[in-house]
């Protein structure tokens, strides 16, 4: 097993430049799934040598293996995933690059424990990519996808004891209502709640096609429709449920700054609204010149910003990533940089 990074040829990368920050040659995709925004996001990241950067998401190893390339030969790498099969998985991808690479099971919001145990105080960049995985997706046995039929779980982290089954079958119908409503953001939530809840009481639900086939047959035909399936909001609803995914993002920010060096990047893409604005506000709050509560009439935090925005804008992958990868169409970047 050598520790050094794989060599890459000449036809499998491009170089790019964003806003002036080169970005070296990246590999191309080893695995299934297709990261989005790579080159973007690794080049926000700044990589060097020596330096200590945090995959927070690390999925099919994509971001990963880049940040191991760019920062070459001796930059370290620490990767973070609940889920065990992409931990299994992303170990073997980057076996080849021996200690530089450290790939731990464990939810993104006890990232401080886990750069503690490693004896990390601080590290020069962190990526989190907020999608679930082409792997992910494509396993029925996930239930993540209405496109092939599967047990209705949705669970990233197997030990989670609750799946999407259980809250479709016990949810109180007003409660469901207001769960694929509020996090799904689906304006026909009321009558898709109570189509499920007149199904159940027949029999239970236990498949993605069999939840799919009910909740498509109550949306209106309409111009969304056409262009994302009707049960596409709901899914949404019940993963983000099931997984608190809004829950562990949020105490993520709450603890993310003060995991960066100074001078240290965040780079996060998002693939849905909630998700974005939860980033955005976090982003704007950072990089304020004054973060005192409305009800202090004087300014104690000496004006200074916590963070400099690297993007005013979200950046958003072009038509020929989109081509190549239809499920980049909403994934929206942010990137910052931690003051000193």
């Amino acid at each position: 097993m050598t520790s050094g990074p794989r060599t890459i040829s000449s036809g499998s990368a491009r170089r790019l430049s964003i806003r002036g920050h080169a970005v070296k040659d990246l590999p191309a995709p080893t695995s299934g799934h297709c990261p989005v925004l790579m080159k973007e996001a690794v080049g926000f990241l700044r990589c060097r040598p020596g330096g200590r950067y945090v995959d927070a998401t690390v999925g099919g190893g994509g971001y990963a293996e880049a940040i191991l390339q760019a920062s070459a030969p001796d930059g370290l790498l620490l990767g973070v995933d609940w889920d065990q099969e992409a931990v299994d998985r992303v170990r073997r991808r980057l076996a080849p690059y021996g200690r530089r690479a450290i790939i731990e099971r464990a939810s993104f919001d006890a990232l401080g424990d886990l750069l503690a145990w490693h004896g990390w105080p601080a590290v020069d960049g962190i990526v989190a990519d907020l999608g679930v995985s082409s792997d992910q997706l494509d396993d029925p046995r996930r239930g993540l996808s209405f496109l092939e039929e599967g047990p209705l779980d949705m669970r990233l982290d197997q030990r989670q004891s609750v799946t999407a089954a259980q809250l479709v079958n016990t949810l109180p119908e007003d409660d469901l209502a207001s769960l694929i409503r509020d996090l799904g953001e689906e304006r026909f939530a009321r009558r898709i709640a109570a189509a499920v809840a007149a199904r159940r009481r027949e029999r239970p639900f236990e498949t993605t096609t069999d939840l799919a086939q009910v909740v498509a047959a109550v949306v209106p035909q309409s111009a969304d429709t056409r262009r994302i399936h009707p049960a596409t909001r709901t899914f949404l609803a019940l993963r983000l449920a099931v997984n608190r995914e809004l829950e562990v993002l949020e105490r993520f920010l709450d603890s993310v700054l003060g995991l960066l060096k100074p001078g240290g990047r965040l780079v996060v893409v998002t693939f849905h609204s909630l998700e974005d604005r939860l980033v955005k506000r976090a982003f704007q709050r950072w990089a304020q010149s004054c973060r005192c509560p409305a009800h202090i009439p004087v300014c104690r935090c000496e004006g200074r910003p916590l963070a400099r925005l690297l993007t005013r804008k979200p950046i958003r992958p072009g038509d020929e990533e989109t081509a190549r990868n239809p499920r980049a169409r909403s994934a929206k970047l942010r990137a910052m940089e931690k003051l000193s």
